[in-house]
């Protein structure tokens, strides 16, 4: 990600980083219409936050604490059961940018995050149309 090999992990402030940018995500999830209904533990997403949290901990270089505790990600899999088609894809990567976007500045990290979260919703899409 950067010079020294540096994560994007370190880089980005760590574990506190990916704390506040999922919080920041499902603070939106929360009242999303379109997504809410998806979360088998809504209204709690403290669940899905912490799994979101560490997953994305460990894609970029931070401890392997999501596969220790949950094996290998498999995310298509993972998502399979729930109905994602280009509407939820799309409520979801609104969500991921607006975290993003409130916090990181411009610059390599925030691109490196947002090309991956675009490429990334575009692979859980497993359903037709725009409604579950």
């Amino acid at each position: 990600m950067s010079e020294a090999g540096v994560s994007l992990y370190e880089a980005a402030g760590g574990m506190e980083f990916f704390e506040r940018l999922v919080g920041h995500f499902y603070r939106g999830v929360e009242g999303d219409d379109v997504l809410a209904p998806l979360y088998p533990e809504a209204p709690d997403f403290s669940g899905a936050q912490g799994r979101l949290t560490l997953f994305l901990a460990q894609y970029w270089g931070g401890p392997g604490t999501y596969s220790r505790q949950r094996g290998h990600p498999r995310l298509r899999m993972r998502h399979f059961p729930f109905p994602i088609g280009p509407l939820q894809r799309e409520r979801w990567l609104v969500h991921m940018t607006a975290a993003v976007e409130g916090n990181t500045p411009e610059g390599d990290i925030r691109d490196a995050l947002l090309r991956y979260f675009q490429s990334a919703s575009e692979q859980m899409v497993n359903a037709p149309g725009g409604t579950p």
